[in-house]
């Protein structure tokens, strides 16, 4: 089938995601690495974007992990500094499919509190046709239930639905519900792969 409606993910597609960096900028590498060995961030982050409440869920993971409180808590205090910068190129192809009438929506991993944040720094984010927030949605990617649930709301069938995204257990999983993925590792590989799909033109994709 003809695609229907175009689903970006949102970190490492649109916006860069590397807590990493910003850690091995401020503590450095090695103690950055130590950290992130005993303390599970993600784990965490995972909790946040279920819908779990922003600054609590990084107080509690502080109050576990007393010698490490301040490091821990830059990640509610800092956030903006986790996620950045965002990926122009990719910002042009989401307006450039939006510009030619294609619906484009967000599927996204990210918490209501983190998404508040995120929203007024990257005004982009308030152009999807639709946009899908695991923390409003109590679910996250790659479990079967987020994918039903946009199928559901957008009542586009899954065989209508182009998704990207730069993990590879998140396509796969969307493309064992029927959808069309493509793996997400650079905006130039969006880029073609929309043209191959007849999308976008060349032109229209640089």
């Amino acid at each position: 089938m003809s695609v229907q409606a175009v689903v970006f993910d949102i970190g490492n597609v649109l916006i860069e995601w590397v807590p990493e960096r910003f850690y091995d900028r401020v503590i450095g590498p090695e103690q950055r690495r130590a950290m992130f060995a005993e303390v599970d961030l993600h784990g965490m982050n995972d909790v946040i974007d279920r819908g779990g409440d922003f600054f609590e869920t990084v107080q509690a993971w502080a109050e576990k992990y007393p010698h490490w409180r301040a490091e821990i808590g830059m990640w509610h205090d800092n956030w903006l500094e986790l996620a950045t910068p965002e990926i122009p190129h990719s910002v042009r192809l989401l307006r450039a499919l939006r510009d030619k009438g294609v619906p484009v929506f967000a599927l996204t991993n990210f918490g209501i509190g983190t998404f508040a944040v995120a929203e007024p720094a990257y005004p982009f984010l308030r152009e999807f046709d639709r946009r899908y927030i695991s923390g409003h949605m109590g679910v996250i990617k790659p479990e079967a239930r987020i994918y039903e649930m946009v199928e559901a709301d957008s009542g586009v069938p899954p065989d209508g639905l182009l998704f990207t995204d730069d993990r590879a257990e998140n396509i796969a999983a969307a493309t064992a519900r029927g959808w069309q993925g493509h793996l997400f590792d650079g905006s130039q590989g969006w880029a073609d792969c929309l043209v191959r799909h007849g999308l976008l033109t060349e032109e229209e994709a640089r």
